[in-house]
């Protein structure tokens, strides 16, 4: 039978989650943002860090941590569609992921080493992101080519006396702007004579490796994100231990898989929360606001803005809550269909509300006034992030078309 109900397990916790967001986390929002502004930009002021490790501790001290991780030892133990409903909430707010341990990219680098980690890349690496003491990048889309395309990837990594030598170039890679972030995994080529699929793979480099040379922030839409930021950057003669590679030699796409589909269901599940954050401002403002004597709500189709906004939000968390179900109980390869899937419908339908509200709002909407404009910057890169939407339609287009061919 398929469940997809908040399950009796996850209704405490769920509960504790919705609290603390609302008592320890909304509350301290206003001020982080408005700290980036004071001094260096791609460094935390001391008050930053007091906030972040307060709701932190508090989090942990709650058993409010690491929820993603459903498997292992560390794990929570709670299924992937228990995990939606909280990744749900935290996407109603800028910090609340961070405060719970289970930002990106963080928790597809953390899985990845759960996953296919040696024993001592866990102790070095996956032990302080599970503690929440680093944060972690992950660098695989390139400038020159067409990284939607895994295999185009181009960064070379060649072995010599015991050490890989990495040259190449990165960009969006989220989060290396971050002063705590401190280990990057790197997607890279090691044999260009091999099998197309056997040709890449993914190696642990520090950030702080000599070589590696963060050359610019990229900006969306004009911002830069900071601190945490999409940086460019370069990898020059980058030398790192032979036992920093994953896995194995030729690994790397079969990682990459194994990473991006949890990693996709994240994003789509906080999408969902967004949505519903948008909705609310956009209900909000309809009935506090009037004109021509009438509350904009029942302005022109604003009460069909409204109605198709919640039948979408609806729709799009029935098809998450399915993935999510798939993704606990078949084949990765059979529920890949059902990823691409959430991952066109989910960030388009958030889009549309979120317009919708900045609409309500006005010029405000587009202002530093709401948390709209960020909203949809977020959503709007989430259509790019992790595959564009015409990879994603052409994985499900072509999923259809089999049952037809011979």
């Amino acid at each position: 039978m398929m469940d997809l109900g908040i399950s009796e397990r996850v209704a405490p916790i769920l509960k504790k989650v919705k609290s603390f967001i609302e008592s320890n986390v909304i509350p301290l929002e206003k001020e982080f943002l408005s700290e980036i502004e004071r001094g260096d930009r791609w460094s935390f002021t001391d008050r930053q860090t007091e906030i972040l490790e307060t709701v932190k501790d508090e989090a942990r001290n709650e058993g409010l941590w690491n929820f993603f991780l459903t498997e292992g030892d560390q794990g929570s133990g709670l299924t992937t569609v228990e995990y939606a409903y909280l990744a749900e909430e935290m996407g109603k707010s800028h910090m609340a992921a961070e405060a719970f341990n289970c930002s990106a990219p963080d928790t597809g680098n953390m899985e990845v080493l759960h996953k296919y980690g040696s024993e001592d890349q866990k102790m070095q690496w996956l032990q302080p992101l599970l503690n929440g003491e680093i944060r972690s990048a992950y660098a695989m889309t390139e400038p020159g080519v067409a990284s939607s395309d895994a295999t185009n990837i181009s960064t070379m990594a060649k072995l010599q006396d015991n050490q890989w030598v990495i040259n190449g170039e990165k960009h969006w890679i989220s989060g290396a702007g971050d002063p705590r972030c401190k280990i990057m995994i790197v997607m890279v080529k090691t044999n260009p004579e091999a099998q197309l699929h056997q040709q890449q793979s993914q190696i642990l480099v520090p950030i702080d490796s000599p070589g590696v040379e963060i050359i610019r922030p990229m900006t969306v839409f004009g911002a830069d994100d900071a601190p945490h930021g999409h940086m460019h950057l370069k990898l020059n003669e980058v030398r790192v231990p032979k036992d920093n590679i994953i896995l194995g030699e030729g690994r790397g796409f079969e990682i990459s898989q194994g990473r991006l589909g949890p990693g996709r269901i994240h994003h789509c599940m906080r999408a969902i929360g967004a949505a519903e954050k948008a909705l609310q401002l956009l209900c909000e403002r309809g009935v506090s606001r009037t004109a021509f004597g009438k509350p904009l709500a029942r302005l022109g189709g604003n009460i069909d803005v409204i109605a198709d906004a919640r039948m979408s939000i609806e729709q799009a968390r029935l098809l998450t809550l399915k993935t999510a179900w798939m993704m606990d109980n078949v084949d990765v390869k059979e529920a890949r269909v059902w990823i691409s899937m959430i991952k066109t419908v989910v960030p388009n339908a958030t889009i549309r509300i979120i317009d919708e509200a900045i609409q309500m709002y006005g010029g405000l909407g587009v202002s530093q006034d709401t948390p709209l404009a960020a909203m949809y910057m977020g959503q709007r890169t989430l259509r790019l992030a992790d595959g564009p939407d015409a990879v994603h339609r052409m994985v499900v287009g072509r999923n259809e078309l089999r049952q037809y061919q011979a």
